[in-house]
């Protein structure tokens, strides 16, 4: 995706959502706000693709839970024949949760959380958000059709290179690898995308931070799971990192690792305008790790991550940023590379076998005891 569109016009916007109420609210929203201009409204799935295919908006806000054909397809159906920038309005239930991320694995481009409170609809929380994530959307140009990643490697299978052998769980003066993928705006598509690569015996830990609702990365877990041959799983305060296994960061916290190997989750609330913050995962890891931490920068908007990879790079350890062409937003890996700190600029294609290679080599130079 590449970026695109005149800040000096209007962006237009298409609503879809199957309350009155709520078109209604979205709409005033917009309309008050002189950068935008509501140019339709949907009711269901079926409206939602005729009209993105007639009025052409510069973006979608797509309700999930709608009759006849709901927002998931919906999705689908306008990614596949008319590609439009979408931003997914859901509730952070369960189902909203999951329904958000199927959008954005089909090619949605940010999502924003709807009200708790469905009676007083209380859209300050949430309108500053949204504004913001629509503006951005209508900055992409969508070049990508939608489709699920490809199907994982079987759980067993052994890594591409057949040099990867299973790790022992870490002790206390023990060190492995850890890999901390950062990512933002574009992230769960994304990452969905780079998970087949690992498999379980894969001698490293990898820590997923990624700018998410809290309510939404207990879920993405279990989705991300399908899809890897790692142990996933929502990480817990106190726990012992494990190779083979990918934690991801609560995404109403933040997580350091702290000697000897343990994840400190804290909730102290936003950090330079983050939650989770990836400076600081990062910057804990090359306190820890050193010159056995690897990151890589993937897709966002914003600077988030750029302080932490000169961290790692500083401490001995390998920066990777995702490349402007396959990055949804360049942001993120933009502003990391402009510190100096990344040794490399990797299609997404290309970051699973560099992070690999370089795992590989550090684990055959720990000693015997250290690899397990």
């Amino acid at each position: 995706m590449t970026m695109s569109a005149s800040d000096n016009k209007k962006i237009r916007v298409l609503v879809v959502d199957d309350s009155a109420f709520m078109r209604k609210v979205l709409e005033g929203i917009f309309n008050n706000d002189p950068q935008f201009q509501v140019v339709g409204m949907a009711k269901d799935g079926n409206e939602a693709i005729s009209l993105a295919e007639s009025l052409k908006p510069d973006v979608i806000t797509m309700d999930i839970n709608m009759p006849h054909l709901n927002g998931i397809q919906a999705t689908e159906q306008i990614m596949t024949r008319n590609p439009r920038p979408i931003v997914v309005v859901s509730s952070e239930s369960r189902e909203g949760a999951d329904g958000a991320l199927r959008a954005l694995e089909l090619g949605a481009i940010e999502f924003v959380s709807k009200p708790a409170n469905a009676v007083d609809l209380d859209m300050k929380n949430v309108q500053e958000d949204l504004v913001r994530k629509v503006r951005m959307a209508s900055k992409v140009r969508v070049v990508r059709t939608a489709g699920r990643p490809s199907a994982p490697l079987p759980k067993a299978a052994p890594a591409s290179s057949g040099a990867i052998r299973a790790a022992a769980p870490a002790e206390p003066d023990q060190r492995f690898p850890i890999v901390v993928i950062g990512a933002s705006t574009g992230g769960p598509a994304t990452v969905m995308r780079l998970a087949p690569g690992f498999t379980r015996e894969f001698p490293a830990a990898v820590l997923l931070v990624q700018h998410m609702p809290g309510t939404f990365t207990g879920q993405y877990a279990t989705q991300l799971s399908e899809f890897t041959g790692l142990t996933v799983k929502e990480a817990v305060h106190h726990e012992r990192l494990l190779p083979g296994t990918l934690y991801i960061c609560p995404g109403s916290q933040h997580m350091r690792i702290l000697p000897p190997g343990r994840i400190e989750l804290d909730n102290s609330g936003r950090i330079a305008g983050y939650i989770p913050n990836i400076d600081v995962t990062l910057e804990s890891v090359a306190a820890f790790a050193g010159p056995n931490s690897i990151c890589a920068i993937l897709t966002g908007m914003g600077n988030d991550g750029a302080k932490g990879a000169r961290a790692i790079k500083n401490a001995g350890g390998m920066v990777i940023a995702q490349d402007e062409a396959t990055s949804v937003i360049f942001g993120m890996p933009s502003e990391a590379i402009k510190t100096g700190a990344v040794d490399h600029i990797l299609a997404l294609d290309d970051i699973y076998g560099a992070i690999e290679k370089r795992v590989l080599s550090l684990s055959r130079s720990m000693p015997a005891g250290v690899r397990g």
